[in-house]
Parts: structure tokens; sequence; C-alpha cells
């Protein structure tokens, strides 16, 4: 028998085994001042394109007043306990309600964090004998959740319709072997690439199939869509659309999250929702603040035009410079360098020290090898002059890049080290 830990000592996992050259400066960064379009980063001013606060809400003077008064007024803790048993209050109820209204929905209900409401979604929808078929990019609360299924499951290619319909082909023959039924999950806009799931086409197929439509529009909720209801308002498919999830830590600058959809629907959830069940009500400080975000997401038209204003400017200027940003059709911008991962750390380490710019870097397993992915998040408290500042320290990395100078200074680190 081998000692449970002997893989750990053995094998660090493909991002683990770079820790001890990046941790603390490529991964678990850490951002130093208030949430801004610039910040600090090892004691220097950087502009900050990794923050998911999309609209500038973070840092908004009525925004940190009001929480500092629902802080003061409820503290830290209040409701205690469960929900279903001892944490629930009016403001839930309107914070629900509004949400409802917002995304367009029957009812809504509030879930403590994003990722382990979306697990714990996923497993109270279906039981063993139903078939998940989900888009094979989706992130990885939604691969979580699917793991917790006992039932089949089938990937599609990644905004493949064609994909997709074989595979509802697949799951409708296993569905009537077993009795169940078949969820389609979709992402409203993917993270990583910046694309909207295909909503509207994926809605098309509802009338040849038969299945229920759940879509995670964490990135697309405050952005997309006339009113800022998301990807599924953007495309016109919102009502389409059975269970809705967003979450509150992008465009409401908060923690928490939420599912919308018929009431029926969302009534089973209240009572079947294990993470909301067996967990600590969402806090009164943080339900008051979505409040408040959420009005000002409703009354504020301002705050997404400034956003796409930068999403525009920033795009724009990089296709200009032939840059590649794959078919991005929201406000994530990723740009795509090929190079190897010691590479992308030597270009990194240029940007933020030499020209200060700071944005996420994505490589390897997350990307296929040899790609260098610089993932960009505008926000609207950025400025022109921030946008112009990076486009230009992006051509010169992309020609240091380009002339080798990247690799011979990642060669010389690792002879440094002995490696």
């Amino acid at each position: 028998m081998k000692d449970l830990f002997e893989k750990i000592y053995r094998d660090k996992g493909p991002l683990g085994k770079w820790a001890s050259q990046a941790e603390g400066y490529f991964v678990f960064p850490k951002l130093e001042g208030q949430i801004s379009n610039r910040m600090k980063f090892q004691g220097k001013d950087v502009i900050t394109w990794s923050i998911n606060d999309y609209l500038g809400l973070a840092n908004h003077p009525e925004v940190r007043k009001v929480d500092a008064e629902a802080g003061a007024a409820y503290g830290s803790a209040y409701p205690m306990g469960a929900r279903m048993m001892s944490g629930h209050t009016d403001l839930h109820e309107q914070l629900q309600n509004e949400l409802a209204e917002f995304v367009n929905k029957e009812a809504a209900y509030l879930l403590n964090f994003g990722y382990q409401g979306m697990v714990s979604t996923i497993d109270a929808l279906v039981s063993k004998d139903d078939i998940i078929v989900y888009d094979v990019d989706s992130h990885a609360c939604i691969i979580d959740g699917v793991r917790l299924h006992m039932g089949k499951r089938f990937t599609y290619k990644h905004n493949d319709v064609e994909s997709l319909e074989k595979n509802l082909e697949r799951a409708t023959k296993m569905a009537e072997q077993t009795g169940g039924g078949i969820l389609v999950i979709s992402e409203g806009v993917f993270g990583m690439r910046g694309e909207q799931g295909k909503l509207k086409e994926i809605v098309e197929l509802k009338k040849k199939y038969n299945f229920r439509f759940l879509v995670d529009d964490a990135h697309g909720f405050g952005t997309l869509g006339a009113t800022g209801a998301g990807a599924g308002e953007e495309q016109g498919v919102q009502d389409d659309i059975d269970v809705y999830f967003a979450t509150f830590a992008k465009s409401m600058a908060g923690t928490g999250a939420f599912i919308a959809g018929d009431k029926e629907i969302m009534d089973y959830l209240k009572y079947n929702l294990r993470s909301q069940m067996f967990a600590k009500s969402l806090q009164m400080q943080l339900v008051v603040g979505a409040l408040k975000r959420l009005d000002m997401l409703r009354t504020m038209p301002e705050l997404k035009n400034n956003l796409w204003t930068i999403v525009n400017a920033l795009q724009s200027g990089l296709k200009e410079r032939g840059f590649d940003i794959g078919t991005t059709q929201s406000c994530v911008t990723p740009v795509y360098l090929k190079g190897s991962i010691p590479e992308a750390m030597a270009l990194v380490r240029d940007l933020r020290e030499n020209y200060g710019i700071f944005c996420s870097i994505v490589v390897y397993p997350v990307v296929p090898k040899g790609i260098i992915l610089l993932r960009m998040i505008p926000t609207a408290t950025h400025t022109l002059e921030d946008v112009e500042e990076t486009l230009n320290a992006f051509s010169s990395i992309r020609e240091r890049l380009q002339n080798g100078t990247y690799k011979r200074l990642s060669a010389a680190v690792a002879a440094a080290m002995g490696e």
C-alpha cells in the first residue's frame, strides 16, 4: 500500500511545479491599494487589467458608504445560522425579488458563493436517470457540479452547435431508456476567451429536442444587454433560459450569487440546494450592499456605457496593431502570443517592472503548449490614457518576444538556478 501523500511529493502538478519561481509574482500576486484602474504591485504603480470590477463599483463612494453603514448596523455575522432554520430576512427576499425582475424571471434565490452555488444547483437539478450535455470549455464550477452527477454526461465541442446536436441525439436515446430528462449547460460568456455562448442557437434546438437549459452568466450579467441583464437579453432569448445563474463577484463587485427562473423551479431549488440548506446565510452587510449595487445597475446606464467605451478602444486598438484577440464578443479581452512558459514569465516580468502594466497570464495546461494568453479585464474606471499606454507597452513586448529577448533572458535565469 502507498502513502496517500506519495503522489504529492512526487508530482506537484502542471502549475505547482513552477511554484518556486512563480509564487508571489506570477501566481498569488499581492496587489495593494484601493481597487481601481491603477494599483501598486511590489511597491510600483501599475495599470491593473486583472480585476473583475467591470462597472467600477468596488471603490465607488456611494457603494463604500452603504457597505460601511450596513456593517455598522448589522456587523459581519447577522443573520446567524443556515437560512432555512434561522438566517432569513425581509431584505433577503427583497433582493431576490429585485434580481428576478431585473433579469426578467418569475423568481430568484440567493446563493452564498458563485462557485459553490453552481456546483449545488447542478446537483439539485439532476438525478441518476438524467443526462447532462455541456460545453467542453465550461468553467471549473460547472465541471465540478457535473462530477457529482451519478448519471451519464456528454461534452460538446466549444460553441459547436453541430456537436451539441449530435450529443443531444445520444442523450435523447439514453434518456428514453432511463426514463430521465436532459440538462444542457452553457456559459453566457466564456471567461477565458470572452466568447458569448451560442444561446440563441441552443434555444432553437428546443424545437427539436426536449431539454432544459442552464446558463452561467457570470461575465454577462451587468455588462451585456440593453439593460445589463446579460447574454440572454443581448441575444434575445432570456425567456427561453430555464435556470439563469449570475454572481455578484464581477459587475456587482461583491460576494454572493443568485439563480433565477420560474417560481416553481426556484421553490424546488430552495428546498434542495444542499450548499444553502447546510451553510450559513448570506450576511446582511452583503445583502444590503447588493441592493445598492443592483439599484446602480438599473439607474446608472453611464456605468455600462463608460465600460464599453474602454472595451471598444482597447480591443480595436489591439486589432489595429495586429494582435490576435481571438473571437471575443464581450469585455473579456484575451491577447494570444506564441512562446514557452519561461518566455511567458520573462515577458510578464518585463511588462510589470518596466512598463507598469499588470494583467493575468495564462499558460499550459489552461491553454495549449506554446501559447501565452494575456487576459485583460477592462473596467469603467480605466481611462483612454490607460489604453494608449497599454497598447504601446504591448507593441514593445511583442517585439522583444519575437526577436528572442525573452528566450535569452529565461535561459539565463535557468542557468543561474542550475536547471
